[in-house]
């Protein structure tokens, strides 16, 4: 098989990225196409060191910085790569990068880590959040979404078999594609966890500050709980949340993976208050032997096992937060540690590996014979 692996954007190494890492080593001598890379000389290991095509937003200006801003041209830019050479095209979707153009003697799989949430379910919050409800840009703003869903809907019939990061994603796919998805959960590297017996007695919580990561509910609960926490992350939010941390809260920033990989070993139990559509924090979190306390919606649902190895909350409240932590800080569930060790490598590097290139192998045997979804 001649195999071309399509990204939206290459500039950072987060979790998008370390599947495309994954598939790239299932597939060496794959082709690897992006809108843009802006991948530093040190980061460019995930991708072996490999050429990457790219599409002319690369040579937009001021494209580095804010290349995010040519959403409205990325549906165009992805339908300009040439992918006539391939047998087997592979996308790693979070926006566009299904669009792909392809012919019939060619397999598309591609692997949604989530439909294009701003212009899908979560447009309004997205609106707030931007200050765009009112006025001209949002009007604008609004359009150009409209457009982009329609785009979206019609470009899903270019793909021949969807994957998802989730069954929550795969229910996403569905109401926005009518299509079934096959879930496959994304690697984390739980290797770099060692369990430990001995915990300290402080909590932890590891995020982008962003407002729907709402690590603001998190330093608010732990205020009104009084109980130490330890915040690891930076983003837009950092000042906000800073005014907000009381004497019981420290504020780390950004952390070297190491750092945090410490932190997780010794912590009595990870937060985890925000509705992701996988989340590998807390996955790495059970790894590590820490009980995860988390809003009991999305991905995390399908990662943590109530009263087993976490405790899940209802409503994404500071009042209903507070009770499930007060309740965990009470001894109320029994957490086996082997449990939480044994539920994180589940979702190892290895199972993905695994099941992801039986899927491509069994869906490219099936299409030869004229039907990829046997």
């Amino acid at each position: 098989m001649r195999v071309a692996v399509v990204h939206e954007w290459l500039a950072s190494h987060a979790g998008s990225e370390k599947v495309v890492e994954q598939i790239l080593q299932l597939y060496p001598d794959a082709d690897l196409f992006s809108l843009v890379d802006f991948l530093s000389a040190e980061q460019r290991h995930f991708i072996g060191h490999r050429a990457v095509q790219t599409s002319f937003i690369q040579r937009l200006p001021w494209a580095k910085r804010v290349f995010r801003q040519y959403l409205p041209l990325m549906p165009l830019a992805v339908e300009q790569f040439n992918l006539a050479a391939y047998d087997v095209i592979i996308s790693s979707n979070h926006a566009v990068a299904k669009g792909v153009l392809t012919g019939p003697h060619q397999l598309h799989i591609s692997y949604v880590h989530t439909p294009i949430r701003y212009a899908w379910d979560l447009q309004h919050q997205y609106l707030q959040q931007a200050g765009l409800e009112r006025g001209p840009k949002g009007a604008l703003t609004r359009l150009i979404l409209h457009y982009l869903r329609l785009w979206d809907t019609t470009s899903a019939n270019r793909v021949d078999r969807f994957v998802a990061n989730s069954q929550f994603v795969a229910k996403r796919i569905w109401r926005a594609y009518r299509r079934p998805a096959t879930v496959i959960y994304p690697p984390v590297d739980v290797s770099r966890f060692e369990w430990q017996q001995t915990r300290d007695d402080f909590y932890l919580t590891v995020s982008r500050f962003v407002p729907y990561k709402r690590v603001d509910l998190t330093v608010a609960a732990f205020n009104q709980l009084g109980l130490p926490l330890v915040v690891i992350g930076d983003g837009s939010d950092w000042q906000r949340i800073k005014t907000m941390a009381g004497p019981t809260i420290r504020l780390l920033g950004k952390q070297p993976d190491e750092v945090v990989a410490d932190y997780m070993q010794r912590c009595k139990g990870f937060i985890f208050p925000a509705e992701e559509d996988f989340g590998i924090t807390p996955v790495e979190a059970q790894a590590a032997g820490a009980p995860v306390i988390a809003l009991g919606r999305g991905g995390v649902a399908e990662t943590v096992i109530h009263g087993k190895t976490g405790v899940l909350f209802s409503e994404q409240t500071v009042d209903s937060l507070v009770q499930a932590v007060k309740s965990f800080d009470m001894g109320m569930y029994e957490l086996n540690r082997g449990n939480l060790r044994r539920q994180a490598e589940k979702f190892s590097i290895e199972c993905f590996r695994t099941q992801f290139h039986e899927c491509v192998e069994q869906t490219y045997t099936g299409f030869l014979r004229g039907n990829p979804l046997e």
